[in-house]
């Protein structure tokens, strides 16, 4: 009975990521259709109080549909990873990313538009690879590495200086999700490789 529990919350939880790529592409088409105005109404702008919406709408929003084929197989793999390890925190760990990786970007990234869910990737690859060395059970440290192995060129994207890319969104979204491991124990149910209590 708990395995079949188990494996109707994966399901949940992916046709869940499901919505939200799908959500992706009708948003874009809206904004394509509309001159990409949405971009300037609900992106995040740094310091501009009208640019606060952002911090949660970013995510939604691409600036061309190469830019969200770029950022959905992405989305697809480390979101799968996530739904597949991830306990009841999944939609705090979710919240906190996109929180904290945004909140940061409008206090200190450069003054531009920025959209995509980049932030939301880079965030979900920081919180992947941290949890793994914190919670330290075999299933945390396999998803660490397979995201690291996948796509751990990624880390260039924090310092890129292609224009046009947001290296705040990276760099703050890796960030926040590296505290959000810290900051939310999220254990998987799995043996640990060690038998020392963490404090």
């Amino acid at each position: 009975m708990r395995r079949q529990n188990q494996m109707h919350a994966f399901l949940r939880r992916a046709a869940a990521l499901a919505a939200f790529v799908a959500l992706l592409r009708a948003t874009q088409i809206v904004n394509w259709t509309s001159g990409y105005g949405l971009n300037p109404a609900f992106g995040l702008i740094p310091r501009h109080v009208s640019g606060m919406g952002g911090i949660v709408a970013m995510s939604l929003l691409h600036g061309s549909f190469a830019h969200l084929v770029a950022n959905t197989l992405p989305l697809l793999v480390m979101g799968g990873l996530l739904m597949a390890t991830a306990t009841r925190s999944l939609l705090a760990v979710n919240m906190m990313v996109i929180v904290l990786g945004g909140g940061l970007v409008w206090i200190l990234g450069s003054p531009a538009i920025h959209v995509g869910a980049s932030g939301l990737i880079f965030g979900w690859f920081g919180f992947l690879i941290a949890r793994g060395l914190v919670d330290r059970s075999p299933v945390t440290l396999g998803a660490a590495v397979v995201i690291g192995a996948l796509y751990g060129f990624l880390l260039w994207g924090v310092l890129s200086g292609q224009p046009g890319v947001s290296w705040e969104a990276h760099l703050f979204g890796a960030l926040a999700g590296v505290a959000t491991a810290l900051l939310l124990r999220s254990p998987v149910r799995a043996p640990r490789l060690r038998s020392v209590d963490r404090p």
